[in-house]
């Protein structure tokens, strides 16, 4: 089992990933079943592709993964977006912070590896 406690990258994701889900519940609770579906998703898959990249096969398959993470991020950016956006959806600006500091590391690990990748 991997030590969240050593890796900010999995600490942060599970914490995110947790708040996500119960927020979602909170926007099923307001019938938003659509959104909470998608965020839910897309949420919890960041912290489901970094976990995954603790154990890659190769330094491309760790890429690979952070790369889906990093996509699956910027989705959750955007329901997110439309939650805070939308008159009718509620919002909750811890995870907005959350994201912006996950997004932080995803791209910091994405530029390291890719420089390293091509010697630079």
């Amino acid at each position: 089992m991997i030590n969240f406690e050593n890796n900010p990258l999995i600490e942060k994701t599970v914490k995110f990933s947790l708040d996500i889900i119960e927020f979602c519940e909170l926007l099923e609770q307001h019938k938003k079943f659509v959104i909470a579906k998608q965020l839910l998703r897309s949420g919890t898959s960041i912290g489901a592709n970094s976990f995954e990249a603790q154990n890659p096969y190769s330094k491309k398959d760790f890429v690979n993964k952070i790369k889906i993470a990093a996509k699956e991020l910027e989705e959750t950016k955007y329901w997110l977006y439309l939650c805070k956006h939308s008159k009718n959806y509620p919002f909750d600006d811890k995870l907005e912070t959350q994201i912006i500091e996950i997004g932080k590391i995803i791209y910091k690990i994405l530029s390291t590896s890719l420089s390293k990748e091509n010697g630079l």
